[in-house]
């Protein structure tokens, strides 16, 4: 992972923003611009209660008002929660404009609530446009207890390489919370680090995976060691090979760590 994006998943999936202008701007030009490189960290905690009080009052209000005015109401949920907003929001995600769509999952993915997971899930699974979809496989990293692992593990699977890219990371969420949920998770995410064409994809899948470790049994354990070395000696990208050597030398396991010594000794790694 890059150092930004690594960033982002230590301070979790719910510290995002998205500028939903910036997002109609890039849909409009039909660019390869990744609309998801516009979220940054929130820094809502430098704002007062009652600038932050103020602007969830005003958003409430462009959510009821035109196109212009809902993307800035959709902004002003990108950045804070208000429980308020979810009446107003959840109507949005069958917007027929794609961008009011995908902002609208932002929004909820800011501000999760249990009436926003089925809709979200029907995004995920039918939406026609990759972006909508992209930011629904984001949101639903938030809603860990609701019953998004197989589809996060069919997108995984099955859709375009913008949608993979954030699927590790909300398994990464849902699988953290049991062990049975724990392990089809990282079954999948050991498969796609294996043969998924986008070496993103891939460093995302080795960081999820190293966040599920202590929720698994130890042949498991086991087994994504033996996949995170052969990554470092064999995969073709040196991004990947740098996850995969620094999830290995976060599990702090003597027997790896000399494993590792023992490679660089032997001129296999540097």
């Amino acid at each position: 992972m890059t150092d930004d994006r690594s960033q982002q998943k230590d301070q979790g999936l719910s510290n995002l923003s998205v500028d939903p202008d910036l997002l109609a701007r890039e849909l409009a030009a039909e660019d390869d611009v990744d609309p998801l490189d516009a979220i940054q960290l929130d820094d809502a905690e430098q704002d007062s209660s009652l600038q932050i009080a103020r602007s969830c009052d005003q958003g409430l209000v462009w959510l009821r008002g035109n196109h212009g005015e809902r993307l800035q109401g959709l902004q002003v949920f990108c950045e804070h929660r208000d429980p308020r907003a979810i009446a107003l929001l959840l109507p949005l995600l069958q917007n027929f404009c794609p961008v009011e769509r995908m902002s609208a999952v932002y929004a909820l993915g800011r501000n999760p609530s249990p009436p926003a997971v089925e809709p979200l899930l029907q995004l995920l699974q039918l939406d026609a446009n990759a972006y909508v979809r992209k930011a629904a496989a984001w949101s639903l990293g938030n809603f860990p207890d609701a019953p998004v692992l197989n589809p996060l593990i069919r997108a995984l699977q099955t859709d375009v390489a913008a949608v993979r890219l954030w699927c590790p990371g909300s398994l990464a969420e849902a699988g953290s919370r049991s062990p049975v949920k724990a392990d089809p998770a990282a079954g999948q995410l050991l498969v796609s680090l294996r043969i998924d064409s986008e070496a993103v994809v891939r460093s995302n899948c080795i960081w999820a995976l190293g966040r599920l470790m202590d929720q698994l049994v130890q042949p498991r354990q086991a087994e994504i060691v033996e996949s995170l070395v052969s990554a470092l000696l064999h995969d073709g990208e040196i991004s990947v090979r740098d996850e995969a050597r620094t999830a290995l030398e976060q599990l702090e396991d003597p027997l790896v760590l000399e494993r590792l010594q023992a490679l660089i000794n032997d001129g296999f790694i540097l």
